[in-house]
Parts: structure tokens; sequence; C-alpha cells
């Protein structure tokens, strides 16, 4: 579908010199044409793009076992299993390490290799990765294949959101982009479930890393089919970055096996809208670093970055991470085991992403934000409570954890995902999701890595505490600074908000 005539291949160093009159008309005029597309046609161009987020899910389920079997003497299969806890925390964090790196990468290579060819070359490292992984004879190696599976995994979260962001017709784009959440969550849940399916298996580890290989192989191969992002490709022609008349052919060729019969002849329309509202909105150059920091870029930024950093500093890592223990410390001994807490929540997780990706483009997203990110607040200082005050009352623990998860699922969980993928100008679009990227992984890293020293320093009651006022600032950040961008185009938000 892409190869033949790759559009890639026309991005030449030279300007053109052939030119296309378009209809140089305002934006947001009250006139909104509706996006003619088909809901089979839609499927493929997103599904392959997701197996990026199942593949990340994935590993997060599979490591919570993978890292109980490599350590049992009976049942790893190696010598090498008595490992420090330093080594087996490189082992379940390698991943976000390499995601970390991917991230740096991405934002020096993203708008040159184009949104398609990334995520080709996140599939790539993704099999590698896992393969590696799986196979490695000694612990260093084990090492390097999950930090080669975590460059795939930066990339993957990088390029996906945008790839169908800038694919999808607005009316659905909202549950398409949410649907990559469920995606990593299912992923998740699939980890968990192979987990305690393999963790009786002698060396079960290598099976559980070793699955992600063939999944990265469907999704390589759904990427080199799928044809380039037309937005990518008209941004290209901006920027006199190839000859105008042809790359103009191709979006609207791409554009057609996008969008299937359905966009019929108006194909070229959309294209010459779209080309017509970045010549409007200055998209002729490539942003620099300093430009990032200045005007609608740096508003972009605050946007998508704070809500980002909020999403995680809400303390995601610390409750989920932490969850099996919760249920210990609230006596429910049934449910302490690791492996089934897990599997239960993310079953919770999947369907409260499952109803915000039915409700996303219909409620819009700041009235999901704001009422989940609430039930957040609230189910943060239920927990501190408990802590603090209500240690013999264990279903105050239980059902604030619930509550926690379900209302981030909710909004922060879907949304924020959603909301960096909508907000970056088209120019600044790949450089502006590799800084958000960046952060969502390093205050991850933060939080997870500093929960356990707060808590012996101030105690797990105050730690929710402090939670649960920054999830309070957050509120107050949602409600003044994030706007809603139902129902509007990408270049529409552009001109709206920023």
């Amino acid at each position: 579908m892409a190869t033949a005539n790759d559009p890639e291949q026309l991005i030449a160093g030279e300007n053109s010199s052939n030119e296309i009159n378009i209809a140089q008309e305002p934006l947001l005029k009250g006139e909104h044409h509706a996006e003619n597309y088909s809901i089979r046609s839609a499927i493929l161009p997103f599904l392959f793009p997701a197996f990026g987020g199942l593949l990340y899910g994935y590993d997060i389920g599979a490591t919570s076992s993978a890292t109980i079997s490599i350590e049992s003497a009976t049942l790893s299969g190696i010598s090498w299993y008595d490992m420090s806890s330093v080594q087996t925390g490189l082992i379940t964090s390698g991943s976000l390490y390499g995601a970390l790196i991917g991230s740096a990468v991405a934002f020096q290579i993203a708008d040159w290799l184009g949104r398609r060819r990334e995520l080709i070359v996140s599939a790539v490292f993704y099999f590698f990765g896992a393969l590696v992984t799986a196979f490695a004879p000694v612990y260093v190696i084990m090492v390097i294949g999950r930090l080669l599976y975590g460059v795939g995994i930066g990339l993957a979260m990088h390029a996906a959101p945008m790839y169908i962001a800038e694919t999808a017709p607005s009316q659905i784009r909202g549950q398409l982009i949410s649907l990559k959440e469920f995606f990593i969550v299912f992923g998740m849940l699939v980890g968990y479930t192979a987990g305690s399916l393999l963790i009786e298996t002698v060396a079960g580890w290598r099976y559980m890393y070793g699955v992600s290989a063939p999944l990265a192989v469907i999704m390589g191969i759904g990427m080199w089919w799928l044809p380039s992002s037309p937005r990518w490709i008209l941004l290209c022609a901006i920027q006199g970055k190839g000859e105008l008349k042809g790359l103009r052919e191709k979006a609207i060729c791409c554009l057609c096996q996008l969008r299937g019969a359905a966009i019929s002849d108006s194909a070229s329309r959309q294209v010459d809208d779209i080309l017509s509202e970045l010549s409007q909105l200055s998209e002729e150059k490539e942003a620099t670093i300093g430009e990032m920091l200045q005007g609608k870029c740096l508003k972009a930024l605050t946007i998508g970055a704070g809500l980002i950093l909020f999403q995680q500093i809400t303390g995601q890592p610390s409750v989920l991470y932490y969850a099996a223990k919760i249920f210990q410390d609230a006596g429910f001994s049934a449910a302490a085991d690791a492996t089934r807490a897990s599997i239960f929540l993310a079953l919770l997780k999947l369907i409260m992403t499952a109803v915000a990706v039915v409700v996303v483009d219909k409620l819009g997203r700041r009235p999901l934000l704001l009422g989940g990110v609430s039930g957040i607040a609230a189910s943060l200082f239920l927990l501190g409570s408990y802590y603090t005050y209500l240690g013999d009352i264990p279903a105050v623990a239980v059902t604030a954890l619930l509550v926690y998860v379900g209302c981030y699922q909710l909004s922060f969980g879907p949304i924020g995902w959603l909301m960096i993928s909508e907000i970056f100008p088209l120019r600044v679009r790949g450089r502006g999701l590799s800084i958000t990227v960046l952060v969502n992984f390093g205050a991850n890293a933060l939080v997870t890595f500093a929960f356990s020293p707060l808590q012996d320093l101030l105690g797990a009651g105050n730690v929710f505490f402090i939670f649960g006022g920054i999830a309070v600032l957050s509120l107050l950040f949602i409600f003044f600074i994030i706007p809603e961008t139902k129902g509007l185009t990408l270049e529409e938000i552009e001109a709206k908000y920023l």
C-alpha cells in the first residue's frame, strides 16, 4: 500500500518552482466541512500504530512475573539467578531507561523520518529487544535487550499518537487515540495473564519476553503497508522539502487509501484546505529549539507537558506499582497475591478506558479531565486518611484504590495522550511530542524511585496527602489552561487556541 510509490522518496532537498493556487480562506469562520470516511477504512491506520502501545503494556505486565521467574533457583533455568536488588531493578526499569533514550532520539530525527517510518523503526527495536532479552545467555546481554526494547517503546509512544491524530477523521479522533490507551491496558492484561500461566515453567521468563517478537513483526509489516501521514507530506511540501505538485498528489493518494471509497472526490479539497491552513499558520519553516520556548509553541508545550507531568506526579506509578501492598496492608490476604491483584486492576482499567473511549467525543476532553481528576484527588486523600487515621477500616483503602484506578482511566490515562497529539502545531509536533514523552517517562521514573524513600521519611499517609494536594493543583491547571478540542480539526485547534 505504501511501498510502490512511497511519498517519502519524493522529499528532496530542493524547493519546487511549481506553484499551486490555493484559496486563502480564514479558519474558524463558522463553516466546517465534515470529513467523509468509513469505519472499515479507519481501523487499520489505527490498529497497527496501536500495536506499539500494546507491546508497551505487555512489557509492564510480563515483567512483573518475569522478575519472579528469573530470581527462582529452581525455575529460572540460569546460573545467574541470585541477583542484587540493583540488578533486578535494572531488568525492571531497563525498558524505561531505553524509552528515555528513544524519546531523546525522536527529538532529533522524528520530522526527518516521518511518523510511518518511525513506527517501522520502533517495531524493529521491539523485535530485536524481545529476542535479545529472551535468548540472553548472561545478565549483561539481558539488560542490553531491555534497553533496546525500551527504545522501541520511546519511539512508538512518540509516533503512534501523531500518526493516529494526523490520519483519523476529526469526528472520531478522540475515540481512536483513546483506544490506543485501551491497547496499552489490554497489553498489560495480556502480560499479567501470560506471566501467571508461565510462572511455574522452567525458564518461563524467556517465553514471556519472547512473545513480543511476533507481535512486533505484525506491527512492522502493518506499518510498511500503510501510507504516510498526509499532513506530514504536506508539511514537507510547505517547507520546500520536495516537489510541491508531486507531494500534493501523493497526499491525496494517501488520504484516499486511509479513508477508503467514502472520501470520493473530496480528497483533493481536503488536501487543499490543509495546505491553505498550513500556509496561514506560518508552517513554512522548521522550528528551532529556541522557538519551542516562545509564542504558540511554548503555549502548546505548557499544555501538553504540563498535563503529562501532572498525570505522573499525582502518584499514578506509585499507586499502581504498590497496589498489591495496598491490598495486603488493608488486610485482604486473598488478594495479596501480586499477579491476581494486578490482573484484577488491569481488568478494571480496561473497562474504564472503554467507557472513556465511548464518551470522549460526545462529552469532550475537559469534562472527563475535571470529573476524573476530582475523583483522583478524593481517592488520594482517602488513602492518606486510611494510613493516618482509619487503619482499622481496610475497606477504605481498597475503595480508594479502585476509585483512583477508575478515575485515572477516565481522565489522565487516555485524555493525556489525546491532548498532546492534538495541541502541537504541525511543524513542531514531532519535537513537541518528544519533549512530552520525555517528561512522561522521566516523571514516571522519578515518582517510582522517590516513593519508597518518601514513605520511609514521611509515612505512607503523608505521601498520599501530598499526591492529593498535587491533584488539586492539577485541577486548577486543567480548569484554567486546558482547552476543549472536541470536534475540531488539528488546524482549527491551532488557529483557535494557540
